[in-house]
């Protein structure tokens, strides 16, 4: 058996229950994927979206639904070092990638830190989004795992003062016809990081070139100190995450101050006096 065999086969042995079942789930529960869909899975070069890699192909061969997949690596400037690393994941995975080049770091060069962070961002969904457009693809799916949700929310209700979250799957607002998905949505990174770990891989974490030569960039350090939140809270309460993914799927509407519905805010006053 060829290694890149032996690595798939642990996903759905091994990892049975904690990955591949999730990965299931979540395609099923939230209705990810559909008959003759083309999908661009992104590859980033990182854990996430390499086993996300695996997990598609793994539901493409012996799956129920039809679809077709592409695999799909965009160089935003990347060094020399970190492509071929990429590169060699692939070909260690068996993932037939197709590279393209966006040269985003050289276009937010001039920008400061945090700026630099959004406008990259930003512009690489748009290179993501013009790509699978491109390819004739109507979805694209992304690595976020069960703790980026969660990461997320908090992030969003500490620093951004909404609650909100990161969802399963959205509609392009500017590329008509074509879907985002998150196919690891329910899959936890504790499980990603002992599969690596048990399969002897090594992935890249960041491979941008603002923050390789600095501690960290600043989105980096407050989603670092939400994980840390985190892991201090499972010491008391080690169902913690689930019960907040939990409370997302569990909001009672008549026990909220206020809530924003296509772009419009609505107060509980509004329906204060209401009668039954």
């Amino acid at each position: 058996m060829e290694r890149y065999q032996e690595i798939e086969r642990t996903i759905i042995t091994k990892y049975r229950k904690d990955i591949w079942s999730n990965f299931v789930k979540a395609v099923q529960q939230y209705k990810l994927i559909q008959e003759n869909d083309h999908i661009m899975v992104c590859i980033s070069g990182g854990k996430d979206s390499f086993l996300l890699a695996k997990c598609m192909e793994e539901l493409k061969k012996h799956g129920k639904i039809k679809f077709d997949i592409e695999y799909v690596v965009m160089d935003p400037g990347y060094s020399s070092k970190i492509r071929k690393q990429i590169i060699n994941n692939a070909d260690i995975l068996n993932i037939p990638i197709t590279i393209f080049n966006s040269d985003i770091f050289a276009s937010v060069k001039s920008f400061d830190l945090h700026s630099a962070c959004y406008m990259c961002a930003r512009m690489r969904r748009g290179f993501l989004y013009s790509k699978a457009s491109e390819l004739g693809c109507n979805k694209i799916a992304l690595g976020h795992h069960f703790d980026d949700v969660i990461e997320t929310t908090l992030l969003s209700m500490f620093y951004g003062a909404e609650i909100k979250t990161m969802m399963p799957k959205l509609h392009s607002d500017h590329f008509k016809g074509i879907e985002l998905i998150r196919p690891l949505y329910l899959v936890k990174e504790q499980a990603i990081l002992s599969w690596v770990k048990y399969n002897a891989l090594t992935f890249i974490n960041c491979a941008c070139r603002f923050t390789e030569s600095s501690q960290q960039d600043v989105s980096s350090s407050k989603r670092q100190e939400i994980k840390a939140l985190i892991k201090t809270l499972k010491e008391v309460n080690p169902n913690i995450d689930d019960h907040i993914f939990k409370a997302l799927d569990n909001v009672n509407i008549e026990c909220i101050l206020g809530l924003t519905k296509r772009g419009s805010y609505h107060s509980f006053l509004e329906r204060y006096d209401e009668q039954d």
